[in-house]
C-alpha cells in the first residue's frame, strides 16, 4: 500500500446522491463499499464529513440568522451525516467509532487524540464529526487539523470531478486537469481546492491532498495503491 494511514474528507453534499438535500441511503451503502476495499488491506482509515446536505452556517448567516448559530447548527449536520455514514459502515461489518468536538456522550465519544489513534492502531474507522467545535471554521479545516493530530500520511478529498482543473470543468469543456500541482502553483492560479485556512494549514505542515472523484468505483482504492487517480498537490 502506497499509504498506511490517511484522512478521507467529503462534502455532506455527496450524501444527497441524485437527492435535493439530505442523505441517499444508497449514496452511503456505495461509500460504505468503497471504504471497506480499503480497510480489508490494512489501510487505517479516518473521515471527517461536512453537513452541507443539512445547513450551512454561511447560507443561514446570509439570510439574516446569527453567524455562530448558524455554524453551531452546521456542526450538528455533520454529527447526523457521521451517524448516518457509521450505521452504513457497520452494516457493511466495518468496526467504527464516532467522534464529536461537541460533547455529545450519548451518541458519541469526544474527541481524544490518543484515543482516536488507539482506534485506528485496532483496524477501527474512525469518524469525526462537529467540526472543530468552533464557528467560523470549515469541516475543511477541521479535516486538515484531524489528519495532523493523527499523524495521517495524506488527505483525500473525494468529490464529484476527477481532479483539479484550470477552471470548473462543469462550466468550461476547455478546463485542463492537473494530475500533480504544487502548493505554491495552486495559490498562484487562484485555484479552489479548499479554504484558505486549511490549505494553509496543509501546506505548513507539508501534508498532501489528492483531489478526486470519490463516485467512481474503486477509485479509493486506486489512490492508495499509489495510482494516478485525481490530482496530487504536493511542496
Amino acid at each position: 500500500m502506497h499509504y498506511k494511514r490517511i484522512l478521507l474528507k467529503l462534502s455532506g453534499e455527496a450524501l444527497m446522491g441524485n437527492r435535493q438535500y439530505g442523505i441517499d441511503p444508497e449514496r452511503l451503502s456505495e461509500y460504505a463499499e468503497e471504504i471497506k476495499s480499503v480497510v480489508d488491506k490494512g489501510i487505517e482509515l479516518a473521515i471527517v464529513i461536512g453537513g452541507g446536505n443539512i445547513f450551512r452556517g454561511v447560507a443561514g448567516a446570509s439570510r439574516g440568522m446569527d453567524r455562530v448559530q448558524g455554524d453551531h447548527m452546521g456542526m450538528l449536520a455533520t454529527v447526523i451525516n457521521g451517524l448516518a455514514l457509521q450505521s452504513a459502515l457497520e452494516d457493511a461489518e466495518i468496526q467504527t467509532r464516532l467522534q464529536t468536538a461537541i460533547k455529545i456522550n450519548e451518541v458519541a465519544e469526544p474527541f481524544i487524540r490518543r484515543k482516536a489513534i488507539r482506534h485506528l492502531e485496532k483496524g477501527r474507522v474512525v469518524i469525526f464529526g462537529g467540526g472543530t467545535g468552533n464557528p467560523y471554521f470549515t469541516t475543511d479545516s477541521a479535516a486538515v487539523l484531524r489528519a495532523i493530530e493523527i499523524k495521517a500520511d495524506v488527505i483525500l478529498k473525494g468529490t464529484r470531478v476527477d481532479g483539479i482543473y484550470s477552471s470548473d470543468p462543469e462550466k468550461n469543456k476547455e478546463a485542463t486537469k492537473f494530475d500533480f500541482i504544487t502548493f505554491e502553483d495552486v495559490i498562484k492560479k487562484g485555484l479552489k481546492v479548499m479554504d484558505t485556512t486549511a490549505f494553509t494549514l496543509s501546506q505548513e505542515n507539508e501534508l498532501p491532498i489528492i483531489v478526486f472523484d470519490m463516485n467512481k468505483p474503486g477509485n479509493l482504492l486506486k489512490v492508495v495503491t499509489g495510482e494516478r487517480v485525481g490530482t496530487k498537490v504536493n511542496l
